[in-house]
């Protein structure tokens, strides 16, 4: 089910909010706009916002974000939205103007298709040029799509929530965590405390509820480990992120059994140096 409190273009509006809150006249003078009424204008008439104000709305939100910053913005719903401020700058926040702005093109090809066609009338760039029907001219370097099809996974956003958010769980409460994604060997991460220590793996929902897939090697350790075993279900990434912890998880909940065959493909070659 849809959840009709988010606006239909929430992901692009809070980069653009984080763009314009992060780089202030900068980010609208990357699209070469001279003022950012104009660039409000330009965001409405791709059919991101319905009006200027949504877009001016979304950088108040990020602005109330930024202790002693210039602006204060909507600082009371700061709380609610510094999850995702802090997401975006774990992604992008070493990023110039000129690099961010190509992330907030590659979100806007993405829902859009290149099927824009905004108003001839607004300013063209040679950076951002008006996009005609089918067009497509965005071009990114590769770290900066890597980073966005980052963006997209909601298993990375999840884990990222988790590590930074973990204490609010009682049993994690005084524990020192260690990250072990990289190993690949059924969780995502070690809980250490004083007597005792947990594996945690770590599954994203977008929304209240769905469905929450564990792969053969995270099935076997939870099966090991039992009641050490936690699988974390971060749910309602799209607007506040709340964690539900199953312990155990292969006893608590049911797995039905799937089975994909899949074809691995690689290239070899004989190498003389």
């Amino acid at each position: 089910m849809p959840d009709r409190s988010r606006h239909k273009n929430y992901d692009i509006l809070n980069l653009i909010g984080y763009g314009l809150s992060k780089f202030d006249r900068g980010f609208v003078e990357c699209y070469g706009f001279k003022t950012k009424q104009t660039f409000y204008e330009y965001i409405v008439t791709l059919g991101i916002a319905e009006t200027t104000g949504t877009v001016k709305n979304r950088q108040d939100l990020f602005d109330g974000m930024e202790p002693g910053g210039p602006r204060k913005g909507w600082w009371q719903k700061g709380p609610v939205y510094k999850f995702r401020k802090d997401y975006i700058d774990s992604l992008f926040g070493n990023l110039s103007v000129e690099d961010f702005v190509d992330v907030v093109k590659l979100s806007i090809k993405q829902k859009f298709q290149g099927k824009l066609l905004p108003s001839q009338s607004l300013e063209k760039t040679t950076l951002f040029p008006v996009l005609q029907k089918g067009e497509d001219n965005t071009i990114a370097k590769p770290i900066i799509q890597s980073c966005f099809k980052q963006m997209q996974m909601t298993g990375s956003e999840a884990e990222y929530f988790f590590l930074n958010n973990y204490r609010v769980i009682e049993a994690f409460a005084n524990a020192t965590i260690d990250d072990a994604r990289l190993f690949g060997d059924g969780y995502d991460f070690q809980l250490s405390l004083p007597t005792q220590y947990y594996l945690a793996e770590v599954k994203g929902l977008r929304g209240k509820a769905g469905q929450v897939r564990m792969t053969q090697k995270e099935y076997q350790k939870a099966s090991e480990y039992s009641d050490g075993y936690a699988l974390v279900i971060v749910s309602n990434l799209g607007v506040i992120p709340k964690m539900t912890v199953f312990f155990n998880p292969v006893h608590k909940i049911v797995f039905e059994k799937q089975m994909i065959a899949t074809e691995q493909v690689f290239y070899r070659s004989t190498v003389k140096v």
